[in-house]
């Protein structure tokens, strides 16, 4: 069963058709060259193009695209396997690296970001997906629909999460542990603050229940090109000073440690 997509105006269901999708009201929504639908009306934007810019979004593909971090796509897919999802919708999707990847664990995968050239860029990859220009504050998915909901790096909406989610849905929440990338970060500012992974748990207590939380650890050695790249795609490229970002990218590489925490939550039964 496909799920329902609702217009972000209206809320009503949105008929799919190959190059437009309608709802009951009239509100109408083209399909675009690529295959992706743009359901990101104007007035809920914040500004005229919300999101990463296309320097940051193609950054990140060549990172991702060389494995950097299939470590941790590959413990993500060893953690919902065995949930055996029909549904995922992963919200903050970016260019699709791990969106691609839930294939494999779920018959249904939907893709939303509300960075219009990160969407486009993984419409044109993974043709088997549905891909959506939106906002995770304001979802445009059907109230108890999903299986499964993706949450890697991006802002946490947790009354929108909860309201897609089946009964019996569960989300997944990756975000850096504590000392990711430490050493990178420790040339980059001359004051180094720990990530606090677990800073937003209070805010799920209510709806969700933890069910495990695991620490996903790996090398990395990267040349000139992929720190580069890893500068680009990250807030390190407009928070450090512009001298102290210049040395890094000088260096002819960098042997780090990406550190990830990764928290899975079913919803509680209300």
């Amino acid at each position: 069963m496909t799920t329902t997509i609702i217009c972000p105006l209206c809320r009503h269901a949105l008929e799919r058709g190959d190059k437009v999708w309608r709802c009951k009201t009239g509100h109408s929504f083209d399909v675009a060259r690529e295959g992706y639908i743009n359901l990101l009306p104007v007035q809920h934007k914040n500004s005229r193009d919300p999101g990463d810019d296309p320097q940051m979004v193609m950054a990140r593909r060549e990172f991702l695209q060389a494995d950097h971090y299939q470590p941790l796509r590959d413990a993500v897919l060893n953690s919902l396997a065995p949930l055996q999802a029909q549904s995922i919708l992963d919200i903050g999707c970016g260019e699709g690296y791990y969106t691609g990847a839930f294939t494999k664990v779920a018959n249904e995968v939907i893709g939303l970001d509300i960075a219009r050239p990160a969407i486009r860029l993984a419409a044109k990859r993974h043709s088997n997906i549905t891909w959506l220009v939106g906002s995770g504050a304001l979802l445009p998915i059907a109230n108890a629909s999903i299986d499964i909901v993706s949450n890697m790096f991006t802002q946490l909406h947790i009354d929108e999460m909860q309201r897609v989610l089946k009964p019996e849905g569960y989300v997944l929440v990756v975000t850096p542990a504590p000392d990711h990338l430490w050493s990178i970060r420790q040339q980059l500012f001359e004051e180094v603050r720990a990530h606090d992974p677990e800073k937003f748990l209070s805010g799920f207590e209510s709806l969700f229940e933890l069910r495990s939380q695991q620490q996903v650890r790996f090398p990395l050695n990267l040349n000139q090109q992929g720190l580069h790249q890893l500068l680009q795609m990250t807030p390190y490229a407009w928070k450090a000073k512009q001298d102290r970002r210049d040395a890094l990218a000088a260096s002819e590489g960098h042997i780090t440690e990406a550190a990830f925490s990764m928290l899975l939550f079913k919803r509680r039964m209300l």
